[in-house]
């Protein structure tokens, strides 16, 4: 009797055990599922946990969610197996299965073909919110430069642009001010959207990305030209928010407050005498509305289309600063005739061609010329912001080819001082190069191209020679009349002993 009563202490003592390993390994694995950066996304559905609620663990790291397990169940009972669906045990083991979440043995799949946790890439997890003990400012109002700030920083990398960089720094100073606030006195500050408008080349991409760096806020820069209405092939209008959580790291608080740049947004622009649907054009535009002036949309994760296999995450567009981007072909002759239709006949008449050499013609543009192009106004009327970049100059080329910080020059002379070699451009070269770029009407981007025609023997053959010390290009290696000046390391020696 001692001894069978010895046993059954040690038989519930291991019992005992049991219990406390596994209710201490259930806890372990509840904290790591509260404390892991990434939401659990059903297998089946694709939804997250915040919204499909809780999960059911399978091996190989699959989560289902309740609504999937039990429409899997119901369509498993309409077939009896050998009478086993009728049988009490089985029904008894099944639902103590459902209520542990612990599905042992169980394939619903090939496991095997599965790829990472779920069968879900990284690139579509979707980060879980974080929980903060007392509301927050996102930004504070110390922390947000100052607009004659933001204009000097971009001094360093832009080359003119006075008045667009000076419309800029305000408009996203005025708009982190917005979103660190919320409301000031109870007066709701709407949003500052913008409009850039300027010939192809003058460096609109360019300023928003050098903006972006600067603030270090999460930037999305999309082609409005793939934008198709809804259910036609084309990324959808969503994916333009999509992008954005790409580039926030699929974090959604920081997503919203981030920058999207629409490039392209005049090649949305109304189709003009056509009899088929429109469905890139007016149908694009109105899809946008909401998301200029803020609303909760829900965008697919690591996609580009909404389907079944990808999550979704909501997103509030409310405190996202959107600029959008065109060169506007043709916009300068609406203005034109414009200007010149007040008076075409009389004393007081304009000659038709006398706007023919306004370089800065696009600074005159007006809402009605834009809506005449074929922009809707209630698109317009959510971009308040509308501002204009100049045409380049001769002058500017010159200095964009060596003054930013990391001009096309600077480049090439970096390049060439890994092999120990300097590289010199004369006055007169540059002055060239910027004569051939104005002839190709392709603004800054004919700048590179030049050079790298002109610099292909001189990076093919400097290798060659290791006496090679200096080499200084001239006016007329440029306009082909002639050759650059190389100078030998020994002579270079001599020069600088004298």
């Amino acid at each position: 009797m001692a001894d069978r009563y010895d046993q059954d202490e040690k038989m519930e003592e291991v019992t005992e055990n049991a219990e406390e390993k596994q209710e201490s390994k259930e806890i372990s694995e509840t904290q790591e599922q509260d404390n892991s950066e990434y939401e659990d996304v059903c297998f089946v559905c694709r939804r997250p946990e915040s919204k499909a609620g809780k999960m059911f663990k399978l091996p190989n790291n699959i989560c289902v969610c309740d609504d999937c397990m039990h429409k899997t169940m119901d369509a498993v009972s309409q077939f009896d197996y050998q009478g086993m669906l009728n049988d009490p045990q089985f029904q008894k083991d099944m639902d103590s299965m459902l209520k542990s979440g612990n599905m042992p043995n169980i394939r619903f799949v090939n496991i095997a073909d599965l790829q990472g946790e779920g069968g879900i890439p990284n690139k579509q997890k979707i980060k879980k919110k974080k929980k903060q003990e007392q509301p927050q400012p996102v930004l504070n109002i110390r922390d947000i430069p100052a607009p004659h700030k933001i204009k000097a920083s971009l001094d360093e990398y832009v080359v003119g642009q006075e008045h667009a960089k000076k419309v800029i720094s305000v408009a996203v100073y005025n708009h982190y001010k917005r979103v660190a606030t919320g409301t000031m006195d109870e007066i709701e500050i709407e949003k500052s959207n913008m409009l850039m408008i300027g010939p192809t080349g003058c460096g609109k991409t360019y300023l928003v990305k050098t903006l972006a760096r600067l603030l270090d806020v999460p930037l999305a820069i999309a082609d409005a030209t793939s934008l198709t209405e809804a259910g036609y092939i084309g990324d959808d209008i969503e994916s333009v928010i999509s992008k954005l959580l790409a580039a926030a790291d699929n974090d959604v608080e920081k997503a919203e407050r981030g920058i999207v740049f629409i490039d392209e947004i005049d090649k949305i622009a109304k189709k003009k005498n056509t009899t088929s649907r429109d469905v890139s054009g007016e149908s694009v535009q109105q899809g946008m509305l909401k998301l200029l002036e803020g609303a909760e949309v829900e965008v697919p994760v690591g996609a580009n289309s909404k389907n079944a296999m990808v999550p979704l995450a909501t997103v509030n567009t409310r405190n996202i600063l959107f600029i959008c981007g065109g060169a506007f072909p043709d916009l300068e002759d609406i203005i034109k005739e414009r200007l010149t239709k007040t008076a075409s006949i009389g004393f007081n008449a304009t000659l038709k061609d006398a706007f023919d050499k306004d370089k800065n013609l696009l600074s005159k543009v007006t809402v009605e010329d834009l809506r005449k192009f074929g922009m809707i106004p209630e698109f317009l009327g959510r971009l308040p912001i509308i501002f204009t970049l100049d045409g380049l100059t001769k002058e500017m080329m010159v200095k964009i080819l060596k003054e930013p910080r990391n001009a096309i020059l600077k480049q090439y002379q970096k390049l060439l001082e890994l092999d120990e070699v300097k590289l010199d451009f004369n006055d007169d070269a540059l002055e060239a190069i910027a004569e051939k770029a104005m002839k190709r009407d392709t603004g800054a981007r004919a700048l590179r191209s030049i050079i790298e025609e002109f610099m292909l023997d001189i990076m093919y053959e400097i290798p060659k020679d290791d006496n090679i010390g200096r080499v200084t290009i001239t006016r007329e290696y440029i306009e082909g009349n002639g050759g650059p000046i190389i100078d030998i390391r020994s002579n270079m020696l001599l020069e600088s002993g004298e």
